[in-house]
């Protein structure tokens, strides 16, 4: 069962190692309210020594010599699109309010094929691909059993795929998709150089689902309440009864697409945390898997009763838009998820958006 424990941000801590209808229905209640959910991380399939040798992997590659980082720059035509590393300020999340990119590095891995990275890695990494590769799949199929449960909430007719409608459509064995594993290292700066100046700045995850991995007294992530405050997320929300903590979820665009904003995409951001007196300001290390359809999968709605639902409510009298094409709007466009990721890279990075696949 879902609990609050002293967090701000209200967000639940669900149990999902015994899947059943209640466990969905109270998993999509949350995602539904919050657009994040905490899984507690029993039996679901990443061991805390997993996460933990992953966090000490990275923090290896960022202690690394720039140079080192550098081979696999994400400018490097050898790596591939937004995959390698990214040195400071080189994203800007919120670019209509930042005046320079955001204070972190980062290293975007892509997907596996046969257990091989399908990018160049830098040494630090390279020692270690089948570990990556590993936990890359434990996070992908983690993802797989939170979209199953998605599916029975919403109550999709076996006749359209039903608790597998998400799945077949993330299903790699398929083809490719813009799923990353993502590294993530924010510096200590005990005095931000601007107040406009910030970690991440406000932004909603591009694709389906994203899995957030945090260490304990790293603090510094926030979402934005409906009432438009921002609410400080915890790295555990319950450390007495928690003895790791738990894996924070959130919906990206294309789930909230896809259920006509049912399932929430909330905006978030990573802030630098106030100075404490007698207190030493810390770095804070992150790990992010960001799971992404089939390239090709195209935004269509979900065939749901519960949407269906939501749409005939709020439809009264205008037009609702579902997904990318398809629904009540009337939209004659439909995108495929990597059109999408496209669009959303185009704008993170000030690239040239290519053009969308043909519908």
């Amino acid at each position: 069962m879902s609990s609050v424990n002293g967090n701000e941000a209200g967000i639940p801590v669900i149990d999902i190692s015994s899947p059943s209808p209640d466990v969905a229905k109270e998993i999509l209640h949350a995602v539904a309210k919050y657009g994040f959910v905490f899984v507690k991380n029993h039996e679901v399939g990443i061991p805390p020594e997993d996460i933990q040798g992953m966090f000490d992997l990275s923090r290896d590659f960022f202690s690394s010599p720039s140079e080192v980082k550098a081979e696999c720059s994400i400018h490097s035509s050898k790596s591939g699109k937004n995959r390698g590393w990214l040195s400071m300020h080189t994203e800007t999340l919120d670019p209509a309010h930042q005046k320079r990119g955001d204070f972190k590095e980062a290293f975007n891995i892509g997907e596996f094929v046969n257990g091989k990275a399908d990018q160049p890695l830098p040494g630090p990494l390279a020692a270690e691909e089948s570990r990556i590769a590993n936990f890359a799949n434990q996070c992908h199929n983690l993802c797989n059993k939170l979209l199953h449960l998605f599916a029975s909430a919403l109550e999709i007719p076996s006749t359209e795929g039903g608790e597998d409608w998400f799945s077949l459509r993330h299903d790699r064995t398929k083809g490719p998709s813009g799923s990353v594993l993502r590294l993530l290292y924010y510096p200590s700066i005990p005095n931000p150089p601007d107040l406009n100046d910030i970690r991440a700045g406000a932004h909603s995850d591009y694709g389906s689902l994203t899995l957030l991995f945090q260490l304990p007294s790293q603090p510094g992530l926030e979402i934005l309440t409906h009432d438009s405050t921002w609410a400080p997320v915890p790295v555990n929300p319950s450390p007495s009864t928690l003895a790791t903590p738990p894996i924070l979820v959130n919906i990206g665009d294309l789930l909230s697409y896809w259920t006509n904003g049912l399932l929430k995409s909330t905006v978030h951001r990573v802030i630098f945390p106030k100075p404490e007196p007698g207190v030493e300001s810390q770095d804070r290390y992150s790990i992010a898997y960001f799971c992404h359809p089939l390239d090709e999968a195209r935004l269509v709605p979900v065939p749901s009763k519960v949407v269906e639902g939501l749409r005939s409510v709020e439809g009264e009298g205008q037009k609702i838009k579902v997904g990318y094409g398809g629904g009540a709007g009337g939209v004659d466009e439909v995108l495929t998820a990597k059109d999408h990721l496209n669009r959303r890279l185009a704008a993170t990075y000030g690239l040239k958006e290519e053009e969308p696949a043909a519908a």
